[in-house]
């Protein structure tokens, strides 16, 4: 099969990344990176062999997949330009800083018949498409994502950069409406929220209490779900999975519980989840698939991202009125 032509636009900390990878994949070819800045381009263009332009439109005609990785606020007007031109995508998460923008996105890609996914990469995991696998009734859910202040994203607050992560793996294992959200955050470095809480309830009783900050010195990211006979936890950035089983136990001996915990600690393949993102949109590309996660999913992740900020501005405003 022929491959396929691909670009990346936005080559900053994370775009470079997405170029790196396409240019060693088989299945692909780079034909080109854009990014506003010069310098940036030629310099992530000479590392992969292949041409730098500074107009994302240079590469329309050329190629027939991008990946987007610039600034949250341009996703929008860039993937609805590439989008027009039959242009599969790749847009890194958040998919748009609005709902209605993500409606936009998915009734064009449709329309156009592309192939619209989203850079929701812990779901390229491979702790988390094995925690998919356990999870089966979950009735609590806690997540931290920490880490330091890096200045990378700048547009959206840590609900929208970092929490969305949690917030879209979370809808996907319990599957069930949301009913009520708790939340608080307050800016440090930045003026929208750099740590915030949520605590989000479902119809089916579930609870999850999630917190992301970007204000921690080390870094963290870890998921653990509770359910029935079971707990499960899981390390992101160690790609590590363990698993707590409640067993019972035969003739226990007198004042002892009737039950024994058993706690495995499974083997993973550690593999890169960008690179497994990357290539398995190129494959959906190649076949006409539907990726893992496309735009509706992303749109609710963003869904009830912004409702958990919505949340946070509303109970800093109360608070600020009360010490006002």
């Amino acid at each position: 099969m022929q491959k396929v032509r691909v670009g990346v636009v936005g080559v900053g900390s994370l775009g470079q990344h997405h170029a790196r990878n396409y240019a060693t994949n088989p299945k692909c070819e780079l034909v080109g990176v854009a990014d506003i800045d010069p310098r940036t381009a030629e310099r992530v263009a000479r590392q992969y062999k292949t041409r730098a332009y500074t107009d994302y439109r240079q590469l329309f005609g050329q190629v027939d997949a991008l990946s987007i990785a610039v600034p949250t606020i341009h996703h929008h007007a860039v993937a609805m330009d590439c989008l027009n031109q039959g242009i599969h995508l790749l847009v890194e998460k958040p998919i748009t800083t609005t709902v209605s923008e993500a409606h936009d996105l998915i009734e064009l890609a449709k329309r156009k018949n592309c192939v619209l996914q989203v850079g929701h990469i812990e779901r390229f995991n491979t702790a988390v498409m094995r925690l998919k696998q356990l999870v089966t009734e979950p009735a609590f859910i806690e997540t931290h994502r920490l880490g330091p202040y890096s200045g990378r994203i700048v547009d959206v607050g840590v609900v929208l950069d970092l929490m969305i992560h949690d917030l879209d793996i979370i809808l996907q294992i319990v599957n069930s409406p949301v009913t009520h959200i708790d939340a608080a955050g307050v800016g440090i470095y930045s003026d929208k929220e750099d740590i915030a809480n949520a605590r989000i309830h479902f119809a089916n009783g579930c609870i999850a209490n999630l917190t992301a900050s970007r204000v921690t010195p080390v870094k963290k990211r870890k998921i653990r779900i509770f359910q029935k006979d079971a707990y499960i936890s899981v390390d992101y950035v160690e790609q590590e999975l363990e698993l707590f089983r409640r067993v019972r136990t035969r003739n226990p001996e007198p004042g002892m519980p009737a039950v024994t915990i058993v706690r495995t600690k499974e083997r993973l393949p550690k593999e890169e989840p960008l690179r497994l993102e990357l290539d398995h949109f190129v494959d959906c590309v190649r076949r006409g698939a539907e990726p893992m996660v496309k735009g509706e999913h992303a749109r609710d992740a963003l869904e009830l991202a912004v409702a958990v900020c919505d949340e946070v501005k509303s109970r800093l405003d109360h608070f600020t009125k009360a010490a006002g």
